[in-house]
């Protein structure tokens, strides 16, 4: 039985885990919103609220710790340069998961997590629309 444990499984093993939630974290911080299962969006949201949040604190330390769990250089810099302070004032809540519905191959209910702030830009949209447009043509 499962008292008092916390978390998903997921169907992975403990390191695979960990890897899937630092991609998912990564990816969330690069491109402001991603498309993902509920469930792992919903275990993916805790790990990006701390991270968005060692990003507001700017230390060194602070640093290091997010570059231990996302492991690039690169997407910690955009961390606390880019996403962290437009949070600055933010006391929380720096995700939201948008349901959507459905996946068509295998009917797994999907969602996207964003950032609060998230605007989709002329590309996304683009994108979305063509996403739409075949979902549409396959049914």
């Amino acid at each position: 039985m499962r008292h008092h444990r916390t978390g998903k499984k997921l169907g992975r093993d403990s390191a695979h885990r960990k890897a899937l939630y630092a991609n998912l974290t990564s990816s969330l911080i690069e491109h402001g919103r991603i498309r993902t299962t509920e469930t792992k969006a919903k275990a993916v949201r805790p790990i990006a609220e701390k991270m968005i949040t060692l990003g507001r604190d700017g230390s060194i330390h602070a640093r290091r710790q997010a570059l231990a769990y996302l492991r690039t250089q690169e997407i910690v810099h955009m961390l606390f340069s880019e996403v962290a302070p437009r949070f600055r004032d933010r006391p929380g809540g720096y995700t939201r998961v948008v349901k959507l519905g459905p996946r068509q191959g295998d009917a797994a209910p999907m969602a996207y997590l964003e950032l609060v702030d998230y605007v989709p830009t002329a590309d996304h949209e683009h994108a979305e629309r063509a996403e739409r447009e075949q979902v549409e043509a396959a049914t």
